[in-house]
């Protein structure tokens, strides 16, 4: 199975939505929404922010293996 690299980041504050490309090397503990500003950080359990607030989960989590830690 191909890993899919985009997701669409929804901000838990506004709803606002973007779609972003995923980091293959890397996970992303931080993110800024463009619209109200607001600094999105993982949800309790998951290792990043595409886990807690994308419609596809990380790279690694996607291959079945540990995410970076």
């Amino acid at each position: 199975m191909d890993t899919i690299l985009i997701s669409e980041i929804t901000c838990p504050n506004c709803g606002h939505k973007k779609t972003e490309e995923m980091p293959t090397d890397a996970c992303q503990f931080f993110y800024d929404c463009e619209n109200c500003k607001t600094k999105l950080k993982p949800l309790q359990g998951d290792c990043c922010v595409f886990c807690s607030y994308g419609t596809v989960p990380c790279p690694p989590i996607q291959a079945g293996t540990s995410c970076c830690k």
